[in-house]
């Protein structure tokens, strides 16, 4: 046990920090690495690989996982900002560079090998643009004469555009729908929210029109007799056969010829051999944190950690709401995994990062204390402070 009068990194982080948040989050992963031990098998061995080899590489990547998680969590909001800059334009280097040389699967050009390891950069990227985008739209309410609006429109088409020429249209969806949340979280007039929502809904018709890949998956949705509804309709399946209760673990069938149950299906996995009551535990689950993280952004007088606590959990809530309607056939296909669930290693060291930085920035701080800070960060003129958009870092 650690005592509250140990005043090291590690016993101010464990008094701190809210540890129902983070209870949360690690639940989540114990189910997920359950969840892939049940989906994971018959995909292996349909690939011709060790029945266990999905599992057994989720496992590894879960330690770095949990270490990025850690560590991130240590971190001030100064530092999650800083961070947050890096990452984003390393990552971004890394998306343009897909473009080039990554490997075409399915169509498009989302993955990159470094050092013998495939990641998916794109990852990466979405949590880092959150807390930027955050962040200059927090300093409009701070420094009216700097153009943080154009700043952070200019991240948003830096971020975007790649993503489109991959193309990867699910991403690029959740982060303008996470740009257009904080913008109107940071206080827009009525006449930008129609204007954007007239956006949206034209750049949707527009790439209906434009982008055949597009066009199918929307056609596939609205009229399943258009195309290949094999995964969807499996899916379905699943439910109706799990029931409340499930056919119990190992006993599902349907995960046998599903080509994405480990990954983008794991949820009607879920459905059919554990039932409806553990997906509603795990909707519970993502709910709890989204909420949870709200509150604290609604209680914190810091213009940035609000938004940037709203934007992560927004982004988490959001990618887990997309990953189960497909599975239930409520949106199109998207290609987007659920958080700390399905298979994947970009995936899940991301969403590590991800929830550290929200975890880090929900801390406990005392407000006299937060006050300060903020007054230190507005009055500070060091040399050895870096200028990002007239705010100092």
């Amino acid at each position: 046990m650690i005592s509250r009068a140990q005043r090291t990194l590690h016993g101010e982080w464990w008094w701190t920090v809210d540890r129902l948040l983070l209870g949360a989050l690690i639940a989540l992963v114990l189910i997920g690495i359950v969840l892939l031990l049940a989906a994971s098998p018959p995909v292996a061995i349909r690939l011709g690989v060790d029945p266990f080899h999905f599992v057994n590489r989720q496992a590894l990547y879960l330690v770095p996982a949990l270490a990025v998680l850690a560590a991130t969590s240590l971190l001030s909001p100064r530092h999650v900002r800083r961070v947050a800059l890096i990452v984003f334009f390393v990552s971004l280097a890394l998306v343009v560079a897909t473009l080039f040389v990554g490997a075409e699967i399915k169509g498009a050009r989302r993955w990159i090998n470094l050092l013998g390891v495939s990641i998916q950069p794109s990852e990466f990227m979405k949590p880092a643009f959150v807390v930027l985008t955050a962040w200059a739209f927090a300093e409009s309410a701070r420094r009216p004469e700097m153009p943080t609006t154009f700043i952070a429109g200019a991240l948003l088409t830096a971020a975007v555009a790649p993503l489109v020429l991959q193309p990867d249209f699910g991403q690029t969806v959740l982060l303008v729908a996470i740009w257009c949340a904080l913008f109107f979280l940071s206080g827009l007039a009525w006449k930008w929210v129609f204007g954007l929502i007239l956006s949206g809904i034209g750049g949707v018709y527009l790439a209906y029109q434009l982008i055949p890949h597009v066009a199918r998956r929307i056609q596939r949705f609205v009229d399943p007799q258009s195309g290949d509804t094999f995964q969807i309709d499996t899916a379905i399946e699943s439910f109706v056969r799990g029931g409340w209760f499930g056919r119990g673990p190992g006993e599902g069938t349907v995960k046998r010829i599903l080509p994405d149950g480990h990954a983008d299906f794991v949820f009607a996995v879920a459905a059919e051999e554990f039932g409806i009551v553990l997906c509603l535990i795990l909707v519970a689950l993502f709910a709890f944190i989204v909420l949870r993280a709200l509150f604290h952004a609604q209680r914190d007088e810091d213009p940035f950690v609000r938004l940037a606590v709203s934007g992560l959990a927004l982004l988490f809530g959001l990618q887990s709401s997309i990953a189960m309607a497909v599975n239930l056939h409520l949106l199109p296909s998207k290609g987007m995994t659920l958080p700390f669930i399905s298979y994947g290693g970009s995936s899940l060291i991301s969403l590590a990062y991800g929830m550290g930085m929200l975890v880090a920035l929900t801390r406990r701080r005392p407000r006299a204390e937060s006050i300060a800070a903020l007054e230190r960060e507005a009055q500070l003129d060091g040399a050895d402070n870096y200028v990002f958009g007239g705010t100092r870092v």
